[in-house]
C-alpha cells in the first residue's frame, strides 16, 4: 500500500513504512489473512493513547491554570474519546487506508467509528515510535487542540452520566441504574434503547448504536425531565 499522499497530508514521513502501516490493520483481518505477515495495531494502539492523553494533559494545565482538577479531566475526556479520535481520523481519511475483515468492511456504523478511533491513536503509537515525542506532539496540537474552544461552547465536554448520578445522589439520594429494554437489528448494526432508573421508577429513556450511547441519552433526557441540566 502507498502512504505518500497520507505523509504528505499528516506532514510525517516515516522512515519504518511497515510501521505506518500497521497502524491500519484491524485484528479481523489478520485473523482473515494470517499467511499476510502482518501485525495488528492493538500495542501501537496502547502507546498513542497514552501519548495522546499526556500531550493533551500537558495542553490543558497550561491553557487552563484557573480551572480545578475535575473540569481539566471533563476537557481532556472530550478531546480523547472516540468519537473525537474518529473525526480527526475521518478528516484524514484514515479509512481509505483500513485493512480489515470482509465482514467488518462493510459495516458504517459505530463499529467502524471505534475502529477508526483505535487507528488514530495507533497512528499516534507509530509516529512516537518513529519520529520521537515532539513529532507526536506536533501531530496532536495541529489536530486535536484547536477543537477545544468548539467543545467548551457547545458543552460537549459534561458527561450526561455523571452529572445525573451527581444530582440523583444530592436530590434523592440514590445512584442511578440503567437497563436494557430493547435491542433491534443484525449484530453489526443493532440500536439499543437504555433506560435510567432512580430507585424502581423509570425517569427517561435514550436509544443508540451502542450501549454507552444509548445511556448517554438516557441521561441527557432524564437531565432535562428533572429539571438538572
Amino acid at each position: 500500500m502507498d502512504f505518500t499522499e497520507f505523509e504528505k497530508k499528516i506532514e510525517v514521513e516515516f522512515s519504518d513504512k511497515s510501521l505506518l502501516q500497521q497502524a491500519f490493520v484491524h485484528r479481523s483481518y489478520i485473523n482473515e489473512n494470517k499467511s499476510s505477515g502482518l501485525e495488528h495495531n492493538e500495542r501501537l494502539e496502547f502507546l498513542g493513547d497514552a501519548v495522546l492523553e499526556l500531550v493533551i494533559t500537558d495542553f490543558l494545565y497550561k491553557k487552563y491554570p484557573e480551572k480545578d482538577e475535575g473540569s481539566l479531566t471533563a476537557y481532556r475526556s472530550s478531546l480523547v474519546n472516540a468519537d473525537t479520535c474518529a473525526g480527526v481520523a475521518t478528516k484524514l481519511g484514515m479509512g481509505d487506508y483500513l485493512l480489515l475483515s470482509k465482514g467488518e468492511s462493510k459495516d458504517i456504523g459505530r463499529a467502524r467509528q471505534y475502529i477508526l478511533a483505535n487507528a488514530l491513536e495507533a497512528l499516534i503509537g507509530a509516529i512516537y515510535i518513529d519520529q520521537g515525542l515532539d513529532v507526536a506532539k506536533n501531530f496532536i496540537e495541529k489536530h486535536f487542540t484547536p477543537l477545544i474552544d468548539s467543545i467548551i461552547s457547545a458543552g460537549t465536554f459534561i458527561d450526561a452520566k455523571s452529572l445525573f448520578q451527581e444530582k440523583a445522589q444530592e436530590f434523592d439520594g440514590i445512584t442511578p441504574a440503567y437497563k436494557t429494554i430493547k435491542e433491534i437489528g443484525p449484530d453489526h448494526g443493532k440500536i439499543f434503547t437504555v433506560g435510567v432508573y432512580v430507585g424502581r421508577d423509570l425517569v427517561a429513556t435514550g436509544t443508540g448504536e451502542s450501549k454507552q450511547d444509548a445511556e448517554q441519552n438516557a441521561a441527557k433526557e432524564a437531565l432535562k425531565i428533572r429539571g438538572w441540566n
